[in-house]
């Protein structure tokens, strides 16, 4: 486990910056063959990492037009002596910082490859250190926790929040907000690659940073050495019900299993009480407006209770869960983990990438209230514990937002590309497992499975996996299609 476990991360979250961390003159010289090179110095506050920028056009259609930075940070190689090459990684998000991670080593190579690769991290277009995507706070953090609508009128409400806060976006950031989706992601990732200057890309991605590497090798297939993808998105889904039924499928499984260990496990705080009976009590009362956080004592409804009991996606979370969910039952004190956070009052200014990096990459649009409600009643029928995900309410952002999808859904079609090896957990509840199984069949990838919980497995000291990795690599061996490696937990 990383200092934070990837694993309770919310996705989509918006990175932290970390502008201090990248000096300003990072972009000096060219290299053999006339491109830009890198200029790596020691991380302004982070000195055991080197951090750079490189420059990038923003707009790729006027790439003689105005330029942006994309943000990097370097972990080298331990054993420099049998050093190989470098491996450029991206944690997804959307929104994620891969500058953050690879210095807080959230994400990191297992060890073997460690020893033989430079881990880099970039920052993608709009996110941390790069040129920021910036918009109004105050309207930002609004959409982000903005109730989901269950009237015709908070519809309505949320479509016009979702259009103001694009509005502040581009008016706060310029071009570059309608300049964000991961085509353009992919030809930074190539200039990256050739600002490194070693060669074909060696590229490790994560959840979101799948789909950057999968139409990466769309593009440019023959310019990969090794491409590793572990969390596919599946980028075929052609609707807005495909996209969230998954999620709430993955959600649903998970509750039944966390709720299973509680039935048979004296030990858990509602052993003994049934633990879908209590939850659906509890479903009950947030829907009738009389449950409280049992923390502030505000009014909790259906959705936060969903983003409490979104726990159970995580063994290591069961115990805590089942506390909470008692201490609303009784309305005794909650566990300090499970309570949510005040808001605190900040700039008036946000990162916020992950709007526009979405809405561009999926044409997932409803505009009719009951529609939407359709929608609701059709999860909580085929999903009757959970009845919803947290990540069902991702596509609201671009409804209304007038953002325009230019890099919308399709089948993957890679042609020319050497082995691509993927990863997948069967209990994966943001980039669910079915997802990688149809990335692998749309492209003949291996697909290595992780048979555990948690969003993402490389990395995390499982053995099985972590070494059939690190073989790709190093050796080049692609793992044997269909291995499976049993969870650790």
């Amino acid at each position: 486990m990383r200092k934070t476990s990837r694993h309770l991360k919310a996705a989509g979250a918006a990175a932290a910056s970390v502008l201090a961390l990248v000096p300003g003159a990072a972009v000096a010289g060219t290299d053999g063959a006339g491109h830009r090179a890198i200029d790596w110095r020691p991380c302004a506050e982070a000195p055991e990492f080197d951090c750079a920028t490189v420059e990038v056009p923003l707009d790729y259609a006027n790439p003689r037009g105005e330029r942006i930075e994309i943000a990097l940070a370097r972990r080298p190689a331990s054993n420099p002596d049998e050093r190989i090459g470098s491996i450029l990684m991206d944690p997804g998000g959307p929104g994620g910082s891969g500058v953050q991670d690879v210095i807080n080593g959230e994400y990191a190579l297992a060890e073997d490859a460690a020893e033989r690769f430079d881990l880099i991290g970039f920052d993608p277009r709009g996110v941390g250190g790069s040129t920021p995507i910036n918009c109004d706070a105050g309207l930002a953090n609004a959409l982000q926790s903005n109730p989901i609508p269950t009237t015709e009128a908070a519809f309505a409400a949320q479509l016009e929040l979702s259009g103001a806060t694009a509005d502040s976006c581009r008016d706060l950031t310029g071009p570059l907000f309608d300049h964000a989706d991961n085509l353009h992601v992919v030809e930074d990732i190539e200039r990256i690659r050739r600002a490194i200057g070693e060669g074909d890309l060696n590229y490790l991605g994560f959840s979101y940073g799948t789909l950057m590497g999968q139409q990466y090798a769309e593009r440019y297939p023959e310019r990969i050495r090794t491409m590793v993808l572990d969390g596919n998105q599946d980028h075929s889904q052609r609707s807005m019900w495909e996209f969230i039924s998954a999620g709430t499928a993955a959600f649903e499984q998970n509750f039944g299993e966390f709720a299973q260990w509680c039935d048979t496990t004296v030990d858990c705080a509602l052993h003994g009480a049934g633990t879908v009976a209590v939850y659906e009590e509890l479903q009950d009362r947030a829907r009738a407006g009389e449950l409280t956080d049992p923390g502030s004592g505000a009014p909790l409804d259906f959705f936060r209770l969903t983003r409490f009991a979104f726990g159970a996606n995580q063994p290591a979370a069961w115990p805590s869960l089942a506390e909470g969910l008692r201490a609303m039952r009784d309305g005794t004190a909650a566990p300090a983990a499970l309570v949510a956070p005040a808001e605190e009052a900040g700039a008036a200014l946000r990162q916020f990438p992950e709007m526009p990096m979405f809405c561009q990459d999926w044409d997932f649009r409803i505009d009719e209230f009951a529609e939407w409600d359709a929608m609701m009643d059709r999860l909580a029928e085929e999903y009757p514990v959970t009845e919803w995900s947290p990540y069902a309410g991702l596509p609201l952002f671009c409804s209304g937002s007038g953002i325009e999808p230019t890099n919308p859904q399709g089948p993957l079609d890679i042609e020319g590309a050497p082995p691509i090896v993927l990863v997948g957990t069967v209990h994966d509840y943001a980039t669910v497992y079915p997802w990688s199984e149809s990335v692998a069949e749309q492209t003949g990838s291996a697909l290595v499975t992780y048979e555990g919980f948690g969003h993402t497995a490389y990395g995390l000291k499982t053995p099985c996996l972590d070494e059939a990795i690190d073989a790709y690599f190093i050796d080049l061996t692609v793992p044997e299609d269909g291995l499976r490696c049993p969870g650790v937990e």
